[in-house]
């Protein structure tokens, strides 16, 4: 998959940017740039959303971001990670393989593979198991997150399960696991776009998605 740059809440300073643009505005401008839908967990869910991150190409195309839902996922032991309730819905651009924008080569396809990618690196971002030295951390994270690669490139394998979640009202086949860290799944929805997850503290069988319409409001 394309390497992107992640545009976030992090990206800059609460106050403003550099520029004086207001860092809310910056963020929402980044989303209200992207040519595919978002999703979001649908009205069933009533509590916070936020907007997390997009990722964009070289060239500043978007191509996927993350909208949280519930609590704010955290690495740090005194967060109480173990009793957080959270759940991150991803939407990737569906796009075949294409030139880049510089014209210099070829980018691959995004597939729903690449959603539960992107779902499986996002859980590891908000991991960090309790006993492990800090030392360590960077070691491990580089092993789970090339298990997590793999395990995307085999969504038929016997590491995942199919989940029917609804989708705009209409039942969708996702491709779901579990591990000690939360679950993650992915799928497609019907124009186009695919949806990664992730999750801890809640169950995602009760889960249901639909297309944001006014992206401004989860500023």
């Amino acid at each position: 998959m394309e390497t992107t740059r992640r545009v976030g809440a992090e990206d800059a300073p609460s106050a403003g940017t550099a520029e004086g643009v207001p860092a809310a505005r910056r963020i929402v401008d980044s989303y209200l740039a992207a040519t595919f839908p978002w999703y979001g967990l649908d009205e069933a869910f009533t509590g916070p959303r936020r907007l997390m991150q997009v990722g964009t190409a070289a060239d500043g195309t978007v191509q996927h971001g993350s909208i949280g839902h519930g609590d704010e996922p955290s690495v740090r032991a005194d967060a109480g990670a173990e009793k957080q309730r959270f759940a991150v819905v991803v939407s990737m651009a569906s796009s075949p393989v294409r030139h880049s924008g510089d014209g210099t080569g070829l980018l691959d396809a995004t597939t729903v593979s690449s959603a539960a990618w992107l779902a499986g690196s996002g859980l590891l971002a908000c991991t960090w198991p309790q006993q492990m030295d800090h030392a360590l951390r960077d070691d491990w994270l580089d092993q789970q997150t090339e298990t997590a690669f793999e395990l995307a490139d085999d969504l038929d394998g016997p590491a995942w399960s199919v989940l029917s979640l609804p989708v705009d009202g209409v039942p969708v086949p996702f491709h779901y696991r579990e591990s000690e860290f939360g679950w993650v799944l992915a799928g497609s929805a019907h124009n186009g776009a695919h949806i990664g997850a992730y999750g801890r503290g809640m169950s995602a069988y009760g889960l249901g998605f639909s297309v944001i319409g006014d992206i401004t409001t989860y500023a």
